[in-house]
């Protein structure tokens, strides 16, 4: 009778972990950055109809970077979770950080007991009523989760953008306009060929708006913006 074929648990995980690690390096990047009234999000995302930047709820926009069928699932699970709680406590008991641990133990699970990982990244953000309450979460495929500072880029180049942004960026908070021509220089540099405005997706979380504090940025108010 032949033996089972055993394979050790740190050899599964690292297989696990490099399988997941090579679907997200296929995807397109996302950029969160901290502007002087709110939260700038844009996607490298040539699609006008698949987004990979949406609403949660009020003052949270949700990214995935990878497969965006396993994304999108999140998303509305989030969504989901995000309206459950809202109409069973207060909508002020919603928070990044809420949605970011669920994520996290969600991934957690699918990464230690399903056959086949999560091939996806995903970045949260909530905007506060100060530039110093803004929260940005990257969680990755395995449910890690890493608290970011004013600025994250998740996706296939992420890492080579945000060696870009900290040599880039400066200590102060940049404006609208600031932010969106580092994002888009950052793609400029870290791709093969030169992106344009038709090819990104572009978001805010703008804490003066009234109530829902997300919007879309459409192409022409975009270039408006970098006049």
């Amino acid at each position: 009778m032949p033996l089972p074929y055993y394979v050790s648990p740190e050899q599964m995980m690292q297989d696990r972990a490099e399988y997941a690690k090579k679907g997200i390096a296929k995807g397109r990047s996302i950029i969160a950055m901290a502007y002087g009234d709110g939260v700038l999000f844009v996607a490298d995302n040539p699609s006008v109809s698949l987004f990979k930047i949406s609403e949660i709820y009020d003052n949270i926009a949700f990214s995935g970077a990878g497969k965006y069928n396993e994304f999108e699932s999140l998303r509305k699970a989030g969504i989901q979770h995000a309206d459950v709680k809202g109409m069973m406590y207060s909508r002020e008991d919603v928070t990044a950080r809420s949605l970011a641990n669920g994520y996290s133990q969600m991934l957690g699970t699918i990464f230690s007991q399903e056959m086949k990982p999560y091939e996806v990244e995903l970045l949260l953000a909530q905007v506060g009523e100060t530039p110093d309450r803004n929260e940005l979460y990257r969680i990755s495929f395995d449910g890690s989760i890493v608290d970011e500072q004013r600025f994250t880029a998740i996706g296939g180049r992420s890492e080579a953008i945000l060696t870009f942004l900290r040599k880039e960026l400066s200590e102060q908070c940049p404006s609208l306009k600031d932010a969106l021509i580092l994002c888009h220089t950052s793609f400029e540099r870290v791709s093969d060929s030169k992106p344009n405005l038709e090819g990104l997706e572009i978001a805010v979380l703008d804490r003066n708006r009234k109530g829902r504090k997300f919007r879309r940025v459409l192409l022409q108010e975009a270039r408006q913006i970098l006049e």
